[in-house]
């Protein structure tokens, strides 16, 4: 299926977006990329981007997701890493990554504007308009690679295995609920899309809406008024936004907010990162019941899903397991812990196919526990079945013995109104191993001390959990998807000392 596609003051039927993605296909083909075969996309939210998801899908050409903010130095890991054989760039990012390309790395290079009126007559440099279109490929449903995202340690590719074409109508069926569920888009939905399609979750919203026809509306990026003016303009159904977003939507005017139709919303959907319970309970009461939530990993895939009436009933919540999905909550001790207690999160989404991380056979094997895995999140279950995750393993302090949840933390200062954002992180301390920091980003004009902040706290957590040491900053180092790197953030502090969190 191909969606029709509004880009910017372009609409693009469904027949001229198909035909670039035609174009793409025969491209590759005289390349000699065949099924199973690996190309690297280093494009910006476009037309072209949209046309070579749908081209590399169909053929079940395996497709790398470079951020185009990359330099020379990283896209040359990736490409290398993942064995691709060609890489799609617009054409501005040349120059900035040309010293990275490997010798043997095709460069196809797309144009920054295309028109979808002229776009018969229109063909990439290197591409043209003959040869032969990659056959449809009934092996590899589930192409993208996804490189995880890098925050703490070196990023490794997650490639699915291939699927037995006498089992491609049964696994496609399973699978579209999982995304059916998480995004909700139909034939008849008009989606918005303004985050980085690089992600792996937008991806997937983007893979989504190519699969049903939809109507997808891609912005360039994301601009907090402009995204009211979209959804007005073009009734958006289905939208997906993370909580930087938020954020930026709700400190627009009373008046600017107040002055856009939203009535059209069906489903927001938001899986990049966790979202801070003020914030969440504003955009609910703004956007209505429309804001769902969604935890995953580009390993296993989305496990639980959970709606806005869920979530103001169990607040805090990341839902319940999805479709057939598995969840267990494990000890250190490797035992399967009860309902209540806080452990490591063990998962499975049967309606994706197993995977492997290319070149990194252990540490796949040191993830997997009875043929669940793990991505190192805390958390536990309660007695109606909805997960609620505490904190990710490798940001857990040990202060004096105690474990902390930084995720707690930044919560509760994420509930002060002059905070716009925060990360609290675990630094050395000689007494008690660890002890807490916060660095704090605040909203433009606002003034806060320290020891306000501390204060503040205090009526809201443990002693025990208030950071002795709170720095501020102009901005903090954030993913699009929302994730802060903060090993960023950490590194000075643990600078010449030999253990390191």
């Amino acid at each position: 299926m191909v969606p029709s596609l509004v880009f910017g003051n372009q609409h693009w039927s469904k027949a001229a977006l198909a035909l670039l993605a035609d174009r793409v296909s025969r491209g590759l083909q005289a390349l000699g990329v065949q099924e199973g075969g690996t190309v690297a996309v280093m494009l910006k939210n476009s037309p072209s981007y949209v046309a070579t998801v749908i081209a590399c899908k169909r053929a079940g050409v395996y497709l790398v997701s470079l951020n185009w903010h990359f330099k020379a130095g990283e896209v040359e890991f990736l490409l290398k890493d993942s064995g691709a054989q060609a890489l799609v760039v617009h054409e501005d990012l040349v120059d900035t990554i040309r010293a990275g390309v490997p010798e043997g790395v095709a460069l196809l290079v797309a144009p920054l504007h295309e028109d979808a009126d002229h776009v018969a007559r229109q063909a990439w440099p290197a591409l043209g308009q003959q040869g032969e279109m990659l056959p449809e490929s009934q092996r590899f449903p589930f192409n993208a690679v996804v490189y995880t995202s890098g925050t703490t340690g070196k990023p490794k590719g997650v490639r699915r295995l291939p699927v037995a074409p006498e089992m491609r109508a049964q696994v496609d069926a399973e699978a579209a609920k999982v995304p059916g569920a998480v995004y909700g888009t139909t034939p008849e939905s008009v989606a918005l899309l303004s985050a980085p399609m690089y992600h792996s979750a937008t991806m997937s919203f983007v893979s989504h809406a190519c699969a049903v026809g939809a109507t997808l509306v891609l912005e360039p990026s994301f601009k907090p008024e402009r995204t009211l003016q979209l959804i007005a303009e073009h009734r958006v159904t289905h939208a997906y936004l993370v909580p930087t977003m938020y954020q930026r939507l709700l400190a627009l005017p009373d008046e600017v907010r107040a002055a856009y139709d939203l009535s059209s919303l069906q489903q927001v959907s938001s899986t990049g990162s966790p979202c801070a319970r003020e914030l969440k309970l504003r955009m609910i009461d703004w956007f209505g019941p429309t804001i769902t939530e969604a935890y995953g990993s580009s390993e296993a895939g989305y496990t639980t899903f959970i709606t806005a009436e869920e979530w103001l009933a169990k607040p805090g919540s990341a839902g319940r397991a999805l479709g057939s999905a598995q969840l267990s909550i494990v000890g250190d001790d490797g035992q399967e812990l009860a309902r209540g207690e806080i452990g490591l999160i063990y998962v499975r989404q049967p309606a994706m196919p197993d995977f492997t991380y290319i070149g990194r056979a252990d540490d796949r094997q040191s993830i997997s526990r009875d043929g669940l895995v793990t991505l190192g999140d805390m958390g536990f279950i309660d007695d109606d079945g909805y997960l609620f995750i505490c904190d990710r393993k490798s940001d857990m302090v040990i202060s004096g013995g105690v474990n902390i949840y930084p995720a707690e933390v930044e919560a509760s200062i994420l509930t002060m109104p002059e905070v716009s954002d925060v990360a609290v992180f675990g630094i050395p301390d000689a007494e008690f191993g660890e002890s807490m920091a916060a660095a704090v980003q605040l909203r433009e004009g606002s003034t806060l001390a320290a020891d306000t902040i501390r204060q503040r706290l205090r009526e809201k957590i443990a002693n025990y959990k208030i950071p002795q040491t709170i720095t501020f900053h102009d901005s903090l180092p954030r993913e699009d998807t929302g994730k802060i790197f903060k090993r960023l953030l950490r590194a000075p502090y643990w600078a010449g000392v030999d253990r390191r969190i």
